[in-house]
């Protein structure tokens, strides 16, 4: 089929930020291609990539403005039946409700009462737009987003030790590295492009792969060392794997001396933490701790790459500055092929982060918390009164958000393009809190678990309807372009956005802020005006050179592809005393498994996009992933439906033995909101990330009380089910 428009845009899933061809016929993306000239993919997609994006086209799209029939009462707040519990609305009718709701909230209570969720799917210029109206209009610094339930952990220990908590180093050295790490990342299926070039290093230059998981990922059969730990007891091995670089004399004395403090203090603490200590823990050899701290000591370059298995846990920041301490001690870091490098989930996250999603910062971090950069903004925000200011009180996060409702802070919530309800650990908890909620706006592309207890719904634009830029994991801004038209009345955020606070301001008496945009290139012309790192970066420059990394400081800067080559931006990087321990649910004679949870290739995140897809068909089930020792113990098969639960709920789903997991373990994908994954995990937080533990908590399983025949594909078994069986005999 011959194509009316191709389109060339950025892919909506994971951070890699691969660059698409939109092939579009008669306003229907009917199919895409990647561009082989063009960074960081350089024609590569994966399947979400090339098939995925038929859910912009789905029938389910919000499609109009929605308003609940009959506005809940407090306490009482119950998921909405569609259409039966609503009503359509216009646009200017949807938008009056919200602002007049939120400013209700703020009036009686006071903006502190008011919390927001951005969105690490749209873009840069919403988000922007977004944090600037909980700021500069309701006055709170009450926003976040999904990094803080993903690389929280990552994103403190980094910003502890030198000062900045983005990806080091670029996509594009991956294909030439000499030594590198992977650890607590299905690299293949979670970053498949990025997997490819890791790949590439091993089998066409030579790589020394070590791979520090307790799954057996693809990556592990391209690997050197493959340390299989048990969960949770990731600073242990690092630990020693510190101990013996020390012992064997392979720091780097120079970079220690020149760019680091704190090594003495730092070395005494590693005196006991031996190999054969580690080995107790962990149950991974000392001798194969020993080799892989060889392997990376010896190197004259080495990379770390991890994800969510080093920084969803009570003791994530931990994991994060035990990286870093060997990254420092032996100078692999503000080089091509070395560097510290947690690789983003979502396709904006870092954007996201990037643009003020988060409780303590602007753009590019500067924090709230500094008067010069507090009054910078305000004097940008308020030229017509200079009177206002802005809040200078980090707001709360994510996982206090809903702490706050149940204990009666916070009254009023607006989520953008985020499920919470799919997301937070321990959905019971998330539920009953936002049962108590006063007033709820929801903004987004299909109904979901969460947005079904909202007031009012507004429908967002999908990715491929939209203008703007997106952040990828390495820190390079790319331009998404407008392919199709948007589906019924959804608007793109920034739009709804700007209306919603014009509303605001008329409704609280205020002073405007500034929300007359044409377009996202406006929005992102104001950010780089008070970004001093992204000062070289404009929506021209993006469309000749195709992508920029920040920190890119002026218009004859090249962008930085890898940091930290003269200095850390905390001047010195800063070792850490790491000791190890949990604070873990860990099993017991009740609950005797670890379970862990993350994604499988064909989805992603908690399903929304994934789940209309075509690529449902081809993984269409939660699956609970078992050691077959264990399965023979307790009589199972693959294919049984059993029931997996926890002290705080219990999921049904069918099972796959595989020997992809440990014994004692227990894996689920956590796309899956008919055997939602957080029905079961924990609420315990890493105290200074305040990131929740995704990775361990204590379940049992047994065979299932009741099968759900209503399930789809029940009948269908799961070594007939596409890619499920790929798993079966792994």
């Amino acid at each position: 089929m011959k194509a009316d428009k191709v389109v060339r845009s950025t892919c909506p899933y994971c951070g890699v930020g691969c660059q698409v061809l939109l092939n579009v016929r008669d306003d229907t993306i009917f199919r895409i291609e990647a561009p082989f000239d063009a960074a960081p993919n350089y024609g590569r997609l994966c399947v979400k990539g090339r098939f995925g994006a038929d859910y912009v086209h789905h029938a389910d799209r919000l499609q109009v403005p929605l308003i609940r029939k009959t506005p809940p009462a407090p306490g009482h707040r119950t998921p909405s039946r569609y259409p039966d519990d609503w009503r359509e609305a216009t646009w200017a009718e949807a938008l009056d409700v919200a602002a007049t709701g939120l400013g209700r909230i703020r009036q009686t209570y006071g903006p502190d009462a008011i919390t927001a969720n951005a969105c690490a799917k749209a873009t840069n210029e919403d988000n922007y737009l977004h944090q600037k109206l909980m700021r500069a209009v309701i006055g709170t610094n009450n926003v976040d987003h999904c990094a803080r339930l993903c690389h929280a952990g990552s994103v403190t220990g980094l910003q502890l030790a030198i000062g900045s908590s983005a990806m080091s180093n670029s996509i594009a050295e991956m294909k030439d590295l000499e030594c590198f790490v992977v650890t607590g990342s299905n690299t293949t299926e979670t970053h498949p492009v990025i997997s490819t070039f890791l790949k590439q290093a091993v089998t066409r230059n030579g790589a020394k792969l070590i791979v520090i998981d307790p799954r057996h990922t693809e990556m592990a059969g391209f690997a050197t060392l493959w340390l299989r730990q048990k969960p949770g007891t990731d600073v242990a091995v690092l630990n020693a794997m510190a101990h013996v670089i020390v012992k064997e004399k392979l720091v780097n004395d120079d970079f220690i001396g020149q760019r680091t403090e704190g090594f003495s203090d730092y070395v005494e603490s590693l005196e006991d933490k031996t190999p054969e200590w580690a080995e107790q823990i962990s149950g991974v050899p000392a001798d194969d701790i020993r080799q892989a701290a060889r392997l990376y000591g010896q190197a004259h370059r080495a990379a770390f790459y991890w994800g969510m298995g080093i920084s969803q846990s009570t003791h994530g920041t931990d994991n994060a500055l035990s990286l870093t301490n060997l990254a420092l001690m032996t100078g692999h870091v503000g080089k091509p092929g070395t560097g510290l490098n947690p690789l983003r989930g979502q396709n904006n996250v870092q954007g996201c982060s990037d643009s003020g999603g988060l409780p303590n910062v602007y753009t590019a971090y500067q924090k709230v918390t500094d008067p010069d950069t507090r009054h910078r903004f305000e004097h940008y925000y308020y030229s017509q009164d200079a009177s206002r200011r802005l809040p200078d009180t980090p707001g709360l996060t994510v996982t206090e958000m809903v702490d706050g409702i149940l204990t009666g802070q916070v009254k009023g919530w607006w989520v953008m393009g985020e499920n919470p309800m799919m997301s937070e650990p321990n959905l019971r908890h998330a539920q009953e809190a936002i049962e108590q909620l006063e007033f709820f706006v929801a903004q987004d592309i299909f109904f979901n678990e969460t947005n079904v207890y909202a007031d009012v719904l507004l429908p967002a634009a999908a990715f491929a309807e939209k203008d703007g830029t997106f952040t990828n994991s390495d820190r390079r801004v790319q331009r998404i372009r407008r392919a199709v038209s948007p589906t019924g009345q959804a608007r793109a955020d920034w739009e709804i956005i700007c209306d919603l606070a014009k509303r605001l301001e008329k409704e609280l008496g205020l002073t405007t802020a500034g929300w007359d945009y044409r377009h996202p290139s406006e929005i992102w012309e104001e950010m780089r005006q008070l970004t001093p790192d992204f000062g070289g970066i404009d929506y021209a420059r993006l469309e000749r050179e195709g992508g920029v990394h920040w920190p890119c400081p002026s218009f004859d800067h090249p962008g930085t592809p890898y940091l930290f080559e003269e200095e850390f931006p905390s001047g010195r990087g800063k070792f850490y005393t790491v000791d190890y321990g949990t604070d873990s649910e860990l099993p017991d004679a009740d609950y005797p498994f670890i379970l862990s949870t993350g994604r499988v290739l064909y989805h992603w995140h908690g399903g929304t996009m994934t789940r209309p897809s075509a690529l449902n068909a081809i993984w269409p089930e939660a699956t609970v992933e078992l050691h077959p020792n264990d399965a023979a113990r307790l009589g199972l098969k693959t294919g049984d439906w059993v029931d997996l639960s926890s002290r705080r709920g219990t999921i049904t789903a069918r099972l796959l033995v595989t020997g992809r997991s440990p014994e004692g373990t227990v894996f689920i994908p956590f796309h899956f909101a008919e055997a939602a994954a957080n029905i079961l995990t924990d609420n315990r937080i890493d105290q200074r990330a305040k990131i929740p533990d995704y990775k361990v908590c204590g379940v049992k399983i047994e065979r299932a009380a009741e099968i759900p025949l209503d399930r789809a594909g029940a009948d269908i078994p799961l070594e007939d089910r596409g890619a499920i069986k790929d798993m079966v005999s792994a």
